[in-house]
């Protein structure tokens, strides 16, 4: 009986000891093996490590220095990988196990062409290292970097985003390439085509601004841009946007446009605000004079603001009824306040047409009366032409003197040769046309024409004496009474046709005195012709009639040629 129950107890004991070492084969099998990936409960957490229960005879341990981003709690779970036991237990690594599940999404992400996170860590040749939190870093070209040009490639270190895979490698050799900019540009779409969904015309926004242009400043509403264009930073006149809105500022403005097809913004700050034109013809009216101040000056004339938001342009044209100007400048300055009549205004377009002539008197109203013809006036040359000389006869008004009115006698080739800028001079006025605005005078015309004198005196056919001026290859220049010089052709100045020109010039010099014909005065032309030739044969004329009617009064009658050229010989 005794042997029995031994027996018994032998054997349950010998199945005991066998199910445990089955218990313990079979929890052995099924342990996680080494490069597997677990799932394992924090047990407990020290300075170095934090412990963790993977369902192996012991703990395994990962370095606390694994968990950037903050250590667990006990009881949470953590995912590892498994990379071998040593006499503490098994080895585990959560940094590799990230790693490795953040590549199987890498890879995922390729395939599946959507964004993955990382982070911006090193500059280096032509771009970036980014951390995607697995073994090999990717590969960042700057010009995939950003939405806009990359002034500065330090500014995105330390940057937490998004990345497009652009290649993925899987040699083990190279490193991935993202991008970054293709991920910024579709948020950048999505919030615009958001924007153009959502706000309406007229709607209030917020935006920064965000650089300046010539025309005005782009301001970003949130990755993409609207225009606040020059124009409508405020009713009144703006010289730079600058002095309007700062850089980096915060605004609030109106949207008064929007162009979905073009991706267009426009937007206001003046909108916050009636426009002044609303009341323009309850305050203001043609030929009304106004007072305002010059804010810009252009090529084309000067702009003078009336009030705040209303403007009008002095043309060019409008600022003197005299005075020539080539540049507002010489008229008007930047500031300065000034006084004009509004000619005219278009209150659709915003513009008001002045003119600051008109504030005063037209002087070539009465210029007819003033400078009548015949009128006698004292003026300053300020101008010398090859035709002739502008003489100032007052502010504004100019006389133009032809060089054919300098002189009555003298041929001026140019108008330098008798005058100089700045030489003050007498003038008789000749011709004053308002119409025109152009007044002629003259020098001349301050005497007596001496060629109407001339011309009472020295009939065709009288003689006189004269002197020499010039002598030419086609006649003598003779200096007559009254300073009139007239010409003595070479055909008139030998009595003998049969002496040639050359011949019978070398009878004469300049400053001669000579004995001439008068054959023709033109007194419009101012020309007389005078006669060597002609003046010998009068006197030979003279001489017959004196000889005729001296033997006339001896009364024999019978007085002859014959005798003349006798008595002459005998002479």
């Amino acid at each position: 009986m005794e042997e029995m129950e031994v027996e018994k107890e032998a054997s349950q004991s010998s199945k005991g000891t066998f199910q445990t070492q089955l218990e313990e084969s079979l929890k052995e099998f099924s342990a996680p093996q080494a490069g597997q990936l677990v799932e394992g409960t924090v047990v407990q957490i020290t300075n170095d490590y934090v412990y963790v229960d993977i369902g192996d005879k012991s703990e395994g341990l990962i370095p606390t220095i694994e968990f950037a981003e903050g250590l667990p709690k006990e009881g949470d779970k953590v995912h590892a990988l498994l990379t071998g036991h040593n006499s503490n237990g098994p080895v585990l690594s959560k940094k590799k196990a990230d790693s490795k599940r953040l590549l199987k999404e890498v890879n995922q992400a390729y395939k599946d062409k959507t964004p993955v996170s990382g982070v911006i860590s090193k500059v280096v040749k032509s771009g970036y290292e980014v951390n995607l939190g697995i073994d090999r870093a990717a590969f960042l070209p700057i010009s995939q970097a950003d939405s806009e040009k990359v002034e500065k490639p330090e500014s995105l270190l330390g940057l937490k985003s998004k990345f497009y895979i652009e290649r993925l490698y899987s040699d083990n050799k190279l490193n991935p390439v993202v991008n970054r900019r293709k991920y910024l540009e579709e948020e950048i779409d999505s919030k615009r085509d958001n924007f153009f969904n959502t706000v309406n015309i007229g709607d209030s926004v917020k935006g920064t601004v965000k650089s300046f242009t010539s025309f005005g400043a782009f301001i970003d509403l949130g990755g993409f841009d609207g225009l606040l264009h020059i124009n409508d930073m405020s009713w009144g006149h703006v010289a730079r946007p600058k002095d309007f809105v700062k850089k980096g500022q915060e605004i609030e403005l109106k949207v008064i446009r929007l162009d979905p097809a073009d991706k267009r913004i426009n937007l206001s700050l003046k909108h916050f605000t009636e426009d002044p034109w609303v009341h323009f013809e309850e305050k203001y009216h043609v030929n009304d004079v106004v007072k305002g101040k010059v804010t810009k000056l252009t090529e084309f004339g000067a702009f003078v603001e009336l009030e705040k938001g209303i403007e009008g342009l002095v043309h060019i044209s409008e600022f003197s009824w005299t005075k020539k100007v080539s540049k507002p400048s010489d008229m008007v300055n930047v500031g300065q306040d000034v006084e004009a009549m509004i000619l005219g205004y278009d209150i659709q377009a915003g513009r008001v047409s002045l003119g600051l002539k008109q504030t005063t008197d037209n002087p070539w109203d009465s210029i007819e009366e003033k400078y009548a013809v015949g009128t006698k006036v004292t003026g300053k040359i300020v101008k010398i032409t090859n035709v002739g000389a502008f003489v100032a006869l007052e502010e504004g008004i100019d006389g133009f003197l032809h060089a054919e009115d300098i002189s009555w006698t003298k041929k001026i080739k140019h108008p330098g040769s008798e005058l100089s800028v700045d030489q003050e001079v007498e003038v008789c006025v000749i011709e004053c046309d308002a119409e025109s605005h152009k007044i002629k005078v003259g020098i001349k015309q301050l005497t007596d024409d001496p060629w109407v004198q001339f011309a009472q005196e020295y009939k065709v056919g009288s003689t006189l004496e004269g002197e020499i001026t010039s002598i030419t290859d086609f006649g003598v220049f003779v200096k007559a009474p009254y300073g009139i010089e007239g010409l003595i052709n070479k055909a008139n100045l030998s009595d003998d046709r049969e002496v040639p020109y050359e011949e019978a010039i070398t009878k004469y010099n300049v400053g001669d005195k000579i004995n001439v014909y008068v054959v023709d005065v033109n007194t419009n032309k101012e020309k007389v012709a005078f006669s060597v030739r002609e003046y010998k044969r009068k006197q030979q004329r003279d001489e017959i009639s004196q000889y005729m009617s001296s033997a006339n009064d001896d009364g024999d009658g019978a007085f002859t040629l014959g005798d003349l050229l006798k008595t002459k010989n005998e002479e």
